[in-house]
């Protein structure tokens, strides 16, 4: 097996000019596929509020559901580095309580490390959870969780002075301590920008390739979830045909009686069921 990936890995992959790959996952199967390819962080991110749980916005998913999946994830995770997604609820809605959530993540689920994304008191949130010890992984540009302020899920930064203000937010993160930022749905200049300025890892979604490294849902990649698909998303297989012509082939050999045949059942001795005939009759 592989080396375990750690957050001095994903530093030095970025001096080296190596790529960071990050994929999420939210349940053991897929983890585990997923530890077993090249992919370095693994996010159990709040996407599983849209892709695996079925809710409209990713702040309608809390603590409860986060730590009940990253624990599943951190079971099947042997080598990559695990990041657990902190929802709304863990640190906007109640900034107070964000050390606490973040600790819940490492202690309770055995996350390696918490990402947050921007808000008005991020740089204190951030700063508070890197000094309790835990590693933080940022969020700027296309933030979901606060979508609405920014005008709905478009992109970020394409005038100068909302440039320069990521650029602000993403240098800032990085004094507080992150070892990584995410630049989420943001011109390709300004990721390059924002990249080469920083001395830490961006890992880019609809960012351009410039970043250090690329995160999509494994659910958007594997063509899983089809509600809607962001630009930035490119298909590498479609899964959901594959799984609902299996499942229209079960149900056809169900309904003609073709399935379960004797090579899928149990067989029982011949005087054994003569007997069994003979006591029941």
């Amino acid at each position: 097996m592989s080396q375990r990936v750690t957050i001095e890995r994903i530093r030095e992959k970025k001096k080296n000019g190596e790529k960071i790959i990050v994929l999420t996952a939210y349940d053991y199967p897929l983890a585990s596929l997923i530890d077993r390819t090249d992919v370095d962080i693994i996010l159990v991110g709040d996407s599983l509020a849209n892709v695996v749980l079925g809710l409209e916005s990713t702040t309608q998913v809390g603590m409860t559901e986060m730590l009940h999946h990253a624990k599943a994830v951190r079971r099947a995770v042997k080598r990559a580095l695990v990041v657990g997604d902190m929802p709304f609820e863990s640190y906007q809605a109640d900034p107070s309580m964000a050390v606490v959530n973040a600790r819940r993540f490492v202690e309770e689920a055995g996350c390696d490390a918490v990402k947050l994304e921007w808000f008005d008191e991020c740089l204190k949130v951030a700063g508070d959870i890197v000094r309790a010890g835990i590693p933080v992984m940022g969020h700027v540009g296309l933030t979901p969780q606060t979508a609405q302020k920014l005008g709905g899920f478009k992109v970020q930064g394409k005038d100068a002075a909302a440039a320069r203000e990521i650029i602000r937010n993403a240098k800032a993160l990085e004094g507080k301590g992150c070892f990584s930022v995410v630049l989420e749905c943001i011109p390709s200049p300004l990721a390059a920008m924002i990249t080469k300025k920083l001395s830490i890892p961006t890992i880019g979604i609809g960012a351009g390739k410039e970043c250090d490294g690329q995160v999509l849902v494994t659910h958007d990649l594997l063509g899983l979830f089809d509600r809607f698909r962001p630009k930035f998303v490119k298909q590498y297989v479609h899964l959901n045909d594959s799984i609902q012509e299996g499942i229209t082939r079960f149900c056809a050999e169900v309904k003609k009686g073709q399935f379960p045949d004797a090579s899928h059942s149990y067989a029982m001795e011949q005087g054994e069921l003569e007997r069994l005939e003979r006591q029941n009759k």
